[in-house]
């Protein structure tokens, strides 16, 4: 397998599947916040952000089932809002309680600048190419006060091959497991992903690697 280059094939879940097999899906998305590393690295970027406001509001866009701003709620329960946008209703139709859903598309996001102290973006921002993916993060930073957080894959040949070997025994969804193995391809070295933000004119940027073969990005406003 060549991972030399980031894929661009599109992913099942984007293009539309059967109602129950998106929410075979989503559960193994939850599955995978929960138990594969995705809420710790999260949280790890995002509470020293909220840390010292005194009412923080977050938005997490590609939320899915908007388990992660819940998870950020649990954790600073000083948090008054947390929104989870998703482009799909029936994505959000699990959003736990004191979660926000709302329906919108990333490139036409309905809130003004500055809107938010917290944007996060967690296995988001690989379903982007090319100018895209700036154009994204220039949208997504311009609502955040205090910090844009981008979670996700980083592109490499062992993630990739402990996928193709333990996926289809730990994810009940052969969209999962599909999409899993694309997300790897269609993901980022820390490289890629720094050049990204500076396309996107964003400064103040730290690209993290985190356990297990995950990247953490934080963009800081100026104080």
């Amino acid at each position: 397998m060549d991972l030399s280059r980031r894929a661009t094939d599109p992913e099942l879940l984007d293009e539309g599947v059967p109602e129950d097999e998106a929410l075979r899906s989503l559960a193994d998305l939850r599955f995978v916040n929960r138990w594969l590393g995705t809420g710790s690295s999260v949280l790890g970027a995002v509470l020293p952000l909220l840390d010292g406001v005194a009412r923080p509001s977050v938005l997490d866009v590609g939320s899915g089932s908007g388990d992660l701003p819940a998870l950020v709620r649990r954790h600073c329960p000083a948090v008054s809002l947390a929104v989870a946008l998703d482009i799909k209703a029936l994505h959000l139709r699990e959003a736990p309680s004191g979660v926000a859903p709302v329906v919108a598309d990333v490139h036409g996001l309905p809130f003004p600048p500055a809107s938010f102290d917290v944007v996060t973006a967690s296995l988001f921002l690989h379903h982007f190419d090319g100018p895209d993916t700036a154009q994204v993060l220039a949208s997504l930073y311009h609502l955040a006060r205090r910090g844009l957080v981008v979670h996700d894959l980083h592109r490499a040949r062992v993630p990739y091959w402990f996928a193709k070997a333990t996926f289809p025994w730990l994810l009940r969804s052969p969209v999962s497991v599909a999409d899993g193995l694309l997300s790897i391809r269609r993901a980022f070295t820390p490289r890629e992903l720094a050049a990204s933000f500076s396309e996107a004119g964003i400064p103040r940027v730290r690209v993290e690697r985190h356990f297990p073969y995950r990247l953490v990005a934080v963009a800081t406003r100026p104080a």
